[in-house]
């Protein structure tokens, strides 16, 4: 598939030297000098511990056939002297800016996705929705940043028609650059949790974090948002809002919502039930937003529903799985904020069957200093059905200690290696238990799950 030509490229990067002119056919871009590729733009990223410039006959052996270059780097000696490179002063910005013009050329139906939980599940839901109806691209994976998203947008084929782009940040002005980068025809803010708190300082500090993804938003776009949230009470003629969630002043209303051993079904005030197969009030919020958008742009309900069907979604999410015994698994181990943490928590204490409610909870990282009281805000939903709750690192010990505070017959063990935690475990592992996992990526809880999973 070809994207572009070199040709077209020396009207965006007007300093070049070898032969652009010759219109070779550009069929992706790269970053990585290692991987495999057939006729692709090479762009060298400058990180902490690399320079991808020093690797640029790597690259051609594995398939460039042209080269974005910083200005102020030695070209190689063995370069071919017609070989195609574009100079330029920063070749992030390079690449950010290669991003818009193929944006622009392709013209989808942009759908921006943001929020401090949620967003990478509500990307998978709305990318599912859209499939059923659209040629749609997404994210992979976890490329949310200013790499990750213009390489996003750099990935899709010519014939898109949806591109759906999930939006990280960890600062203000991150999402600002993305929404611009984007120009987003449809933005989502899935919640103002506590992600980042260190660096934005309170949970309002968030929410206009995350409402940059406005500042890309099309004039004649539209914002949907978490209408539960005061933070996101949020006016504009410029562009039409719809608030999705369980208050009756919300524009699309979510109730009637119950669990079905790895479903969720619930009612919106659109008219329909939906079933997803994934478990917890949360998701049904989450799934609302993909629902609303989806039938927006023509996407009927009987396609939804449909769509939830064959729903995929990144590993590590709220993932059921089987462990040792019989046991059952929620492996929830690819991050955490204090609000995911009890939203899961909440779910556990819905599902019926078991006997035995473990919880295996570790530290939520970038709190600063909200870290010890937003950690003993976990404990006030860590109450009966709850059996048993093991933690481990150094500020989910809070938790810990503010549920033993309180007059409860929950068995709460902190624990200072992975191999303790593993070995008192062995006696839940049976098919009456049912155990969440649940931290920071950090953690990297995923290497616990391992030792206890069927595999």
């Amino acid at each position: 598939m070809q994207m572009f030509t070199t040709d077209w490229l020396t009207t965006i990067f007007n300093n070049f030297e070898g032969n652009p002119k010759t219109a070779l056919s550009i069929q992706e871009v790269n970053i990585d000098s290692r991987k495999k590729t057939k006729d692709s733009l090479f762009i060298p990223i400058i990180g902490e511990k690399f320079d991808g410039h020093e690797f640029v006959l790597q690259a051609i052996d594995n398939g460039a056939v042209a080269v974005i270059w910083n200005s102020e780097r030695q070209l190689p000696p063995d370069l071919p002297k017609d070989f195609p490179v574009f100079l330029v002063d920063d070749t992030v910005e390079a690449l950010q800016l290669l991003s818009i013009k193929y944006r622009d050329v392709v013209n989808p139906t942009v759908i921006g996705i943001t929020g401090s939980n949620g967003k990478t599940t509500t990307k998978d839901i709305v990318a599912t929705i859209l499939k059923q109806k659209f040629n749609t691209h997404h994210t992979f994976g976890n490329l949310n940043n200013h790499i990750g998203l213009p390489l996003t947008i750099l990935s899709m084929e010519k014939e898109t028609d949806m591109l759906v782009l999930e939006m990280g940040m960890n600062d203000f002005g991150e999402i600002d650059l993305l929404s611009r980068i984007a120009k987003p025809d449809y933005a989502v803010i899935t919640n103002i949790g506590e992600s980042h708190i260190e660096f934005l300082k309170s949970r309002a500090g968030i929410a206009k974090a995350k409402l940059e993804i406005t500042n890309g938003l099309k004039n004649d776009g539209c914002l949907i948002v978490d209408g539960d949230e005061d933070l996101l009470e949020h006016k504009s003629s410029e562009y039409n809002i719809i608030k999705c969630g369980f208050n009756s002043t919300n524009d699309v209303i979510i109730s009637e919502v119950t669990f079905h051993q790895k479903q969720t079904q619930f009612h919106l005030s659109t008219g329909s039930d939906f079933v997803i197969p994934l478990l917890g009030k949360h998701h049904a919020k989450n799934a609302s937003f993909g629902i609303t958008l989806g039938l927006d742009v023509g996407v009927t309900e009987e396609q939804i529903n449909e769509a939830f069907k064959n729903l995929s979604l990144t590993s590590m999410r709220f993932e059921m799985i089987k462990g040792k015994n019989g046991t059952s698994i929620i492996n929830d181990a690819y991050n955490a904020s204090p609000t995911s943490m009890k939203a899961a928590i909440e779910v556990v204490k819905e599902l019926t069957g078991y006997k035995n409610k473990v919880l295996v909870l570790g530290d939520v990282f970038e709190l600063g200093s909200h870290s010890k009281e937003l950690h003993e805000s976990i404990a006030d939903v860590i109450e009966s059905p709850i059996t048993t709750l093991f933690t481990m690192g150094e500020e989910i010990q809070a938790t810990g200690k503010k549920v033993n505070e309180k007059e409860n017959d929950i068995n709460s063990q902190h624990f200072n290696s992975s191999d303790e935690l593993i070995n008192s475990l062995q006696g839940y592992l049976n098919e009456d238990t049912l155990i969440l996992f649940k931290a920071s990526r950090g953690m990297e809880f995923e290497r616990l799950i391992e030792k206890i999973k069927i595999n």
